[in-house]
């Protein structure tokens, strides 16, 4: 069963997302404040494929919440729920480690595709562990080891989310070519998604703080002006 965490302080919009999930076959466990859905995971054993965040609740709020979930699972997929308001809340959610947001009000085919489509990422990542996928893709002083999504820079760890991890197996797998942004959308987050191109942009702040040397002054994930990204090892 397809396990989901929904932490929402709202009865009516919490309701309404367990519902809509439950209805799709997925397993849902909700929690009504950010303390609580952290007290659900330990409970639970961590074992969650997904968590869907609101930003804003009392307490401990959703950025907080996200912040702590990656720090103990680097695979579990998080999804905020924000208002249109908070444009920077959004940004900061995806720098802690969130893999997408859903702006509120939202129906329950976009909730839905946002989060089927962070599953199967999620599963196509397991099923490479489940049969010990072993192979590794180098670049430079950099080895990226495809069955524990880890990248490896001048013999130091560096972890990576899904998505994180996604968009450097993607890089890797083109060195050296400009990669248009929608590109990277499409095989990141698949044909189908339907939030905004920007959200590369933000992933790609995220990864340069994790691989440069001089964030501000990248080298190996270079702009290409006007077009995306490439990576340059």
């Amino acid at each position: 069963m397809k396990k989901i965490l929904v932490c929402e302080d709202e009865a009516a919009i919490r309701d309404f997302v367990v519902i809509n999930l439950k209805r799709a076959g997925y397993e849902v466990v909700e929690a009504d404040c950010g303390e609580a859905g952290l007290q659900k995971y330990e409970e639970h054993g961590g074992d969650f494929d997904v968590a869907i965040l609101d930003i804003m609740m009392p307490g401990i709020d959703g950025l907080q919440v996200c912040k702590e979930l990656r720090n103990k699972n680097s695979n579990i997929g998080i999804i905020m729920l924000s208002a249109r308001t908070q444009e920077m809340d959004k940004v900061t959610g995806l720098m802690l480690g969130a893999d997408d947001y859903v702006t509120k009000p939202f129906s329950p085919s976009e909730l839905l595709a946002r989060v089927d489509s962070l599953y199967r990422r999620i599963a196509i990542v397991q099923q490479k562990n489940e049969n010990n996928f072993k192979e590794e893709l180098k670049s430079g002083i950099f080895t990226l080891n495809l069955r524990n999504r880890s990248l490896v820079k001048n013999g130091k760890l560096i972890e990576l989310t899904q998505v994180e991890f996604q968009i450097m197996e993607y890089f890797f797998s083109n060195p050296g070519t400009a990669l248009d942004r929608s590109d990277i959308l499409n095989h990141v987050w698949g044909e189908a998604y339907v939030g905004e191109e920007k959200i590369v942009d933000v992933n790609i702040r995220r990864l340069r703080m994790k691989v440069e040397d001089e964030p501000s002054n990248p080298k190996f994930i270079v702009t290409v002006w006007g077009l995306g990204y490439k990576w340059d090892a």
